[in-house]
């Protein structure tokens, strides 16, 4: 079965980074596109980074310059590399594996930024 793990978030200060990774079983991940999303309280879940088989990218732009999605299929892993984190990022992130017929997500990871 598909799952997807989660990892690499916590608490940073603003300005800061964090690398967020996804480890991926039960499907063919090198062909397959991922996305990473996030959803902070009170507020709808939004796409943050998402990248295709062929390592195409796209960026919500309230992150592009600062974030970068990247993957490793031979770990069948993807990643979110976050710099110059702002207190407004903080959310929980979700990776996600669009398959056929629905989308797989993983559990969340929690990102704080302070101020």
């Amino acid at each position: 079965q598909v799952q997807l793990v989660e990892s690499g978030g916590g608490l940073v200060q603003a300005g800061g980074s964090l690398r967020l990774s996804c480890a991926a079983s039960g499907f063919r991940f090198s062909v397959n596109a991922m996305a990473w999303y996030r959803q902070a309280p009170g507020k709808q879940r939004e796409e943050v980074a998402f990248i295709t088989n062929d390592v195409k990218t796209r960026y919500a732009d309230s992150v592009k310059g600062r974030f970068t999605i990247a993957r490793d299929n031979a770990k069948n892993t993807v990643y979110l590399q976050m710099n110059n984190l702002k207190p407004e990022d903080t959310a929980v992130y979700t990776c996600m594996a669009p398959r056929p017929g629905r989308n797989y997500w993983g559990q969340g990871t929690q990102v704080t930024v302070s101020s």
